[in-house]
């Protein structure tokens, strides 16, 4: 068998987090296996889907590296939903109704006074048709066996089929619902594997019967435990933070997709470069059922830890101009993100403040400018000044550290500067000593 999953957003809003987190474990799956990756773009919802929304969702998936094996779109599908609708109506499996959404809700608030489940009651065999209403349609679920399935996450889960409501396929004015073409396209398009929050939990025991009812094999459901902020609750603001923001604060592709590919695990975060080996460990069977918290700080923290080990051709193209892979491997154990580096290699090409020092402090800078005069600095420039001065004015540590540091890049603390001085050059340190 060939795994293939999909991931099917709705081009009604941006991704977020959470939409992430369920591309990316639908990515991998596929991937550990040998098999597809299909993006399913949702857009039943004619007049809230946008194209800007359809080309964001596909350039957001891009940056993270997720690349899809292949797209399809729900309204371009239409002709299929309809055979397969009018199909389970000539079964039975499908029926009109006409309820307001006022007779409804009344009918619900009638069962909770009673102590009933609010469960949809069928209209009795010969109910008159109400003249001037449109039906909406429902499918008619099986409530003569329990639904069951092994969820990869949840484990066996199990649901009486009495107590769920014939859910509702069709609108009124046509126009379909998430629940049948959903159910429709994974069949037709082959998906083994469905993997999704727990929120669709209830959606699975209606489409496992729908997938009976077509004829058809209902793929192993995936249940992923919701995502909640570092605060331990629900997050509101979890539904704002997509790819934009992540880009805007130098949050790395590959940090994304290391902390959401274990969050929800007992598997320790790992700071990698390259996400192969995410994909060889991934295993639904090491999450758990409680809440994944997800804490900005720790992924700046994660992008910090990837940053210092990613090499100078994967970041090229963003470092300023001039700069080589000698300065990259000396700046960048001081970043956090890559953006910094524009900062750092300020300070090797100038100008720079100058220093607020001491009389003591000035005049001993006078005293390196003469010495690094002398040296050669061809070789080890930095070890060559440090041990020269400690010998001529007896300072060790840092009175003999500091003030060359802040003479020579107008900063208290920053990159090696074994490394840095011969990126300063002589001739520049020379000015900065002067």
């Amino acid at each position: 068998m060939t795994v293939v999953t999909r991931f099917a957003p709705s081009p009604t809003g941006r991704l977020h987090v959470g939409n992430i987190r369920t591309a990316l474990h639908n990515w991998m799956w596929a991937k550990k296996h040998g098999g597809h990756f299909l993006l399913r773009i949702d857009d039943t919802d004619l007049a809230r889907s946008t194209e800007e929304n359809v080309e964001a969702i596909r350039a957001d998936l891009a940056w993270l590296g997720l690349h899809p094996d292949g797209e399809a779109r729900q309204s371009e599908r239409f002709a299929l939903y309809e055979a397969r609708f009018e199909a389970l109506r000539a079964a039975g499996r499908v029926y009109a109704c006409y309820e307001t959404a006022e007779e409804l809700d009344l009918r619900r608030k009638i069962l909770l006074g009673r102590g009933l489940p609010p469960v949809y009651e069928r209209p009795a065999p010969g109910t008159p048709v109400p003249e001037g209403r449109n039906p909406h349609w429902r499918f008619r679920l099986d409530h003569d066996a329990p639904i069951v399935w092994d969820d990869l996450i949840r484990g066996p889960q199990r649901f009486d089929s009495k107590l769920l409501s014939d859910p509702v396929i069709r609108r009124a004015d046509g126009s379909w619902l998430y629940m049948l073409p959903s159910a429709i396209d994974d069949l037709d398009m082959g998906v083994t594997h469905v993997v999704r929050g727990e929120d669709h939990v209830s959606n699975t025991a209606t489409q496992i019967q729908m997938f009976a009812a077509m004829g058809g094999t209902a793929p192993a459901f995936v249940h992923e435990a919701l995502l909640t902020g570092s605060e331990g609750k629900l997050s509101k603001r979890l539904g704002s933070l997509g790819v934009d923001h992540f880009r805007e604060i130098g949050i790395e592709p590959v940090t994304l997709v290391a902390k959401l590919a274990r969050i929800g695990t007992s598997d320790p975060v790992e700071a990698v470069t390259d996400p192969q080996p995410l994909i060889d460990a991934f295993d639904f069977g090491h999450f758990g059922r409680a809440p994944a918290r997800f804490d900005e700080a720790e992924l700046l923290q994660l992008n910090a830890r990837i940053v210092h080990q990613l090499d100078f051709d994967a970041v090229a193209d963003r470092l300023p101009a001039g700069m080589d892979q000698a300065a990259w491997d000396a700046i960048r154990p001081n970043l956090e993100t890559v953006a910094q580096v524009v900062d750092w290699w300020s300070v090797v090409e100038g100008p720079i403040a100058r220093p607020d020092l001491s009389d003591e402090d000035r005049a001993y800078i006078a005293e390196a400018a003469t010495v690094a005069e002398s040296l050669d600095w061809s070789v080890d420039p930095w070890h060559a000044l440090t041990a020269a001065l400690k010998e001529k004015t007896g300072r060790k540590g840092k009175p003999l550290f500091l003030p060359l540091r802040q003479a020579l890049t107008g900063r208290d603390h920053g990159p090696d500067m074994a490394a840095l001085l011969p990126l300063i050059g002589k001739a520049q340190a020379l000015e900065r000593l002067g």
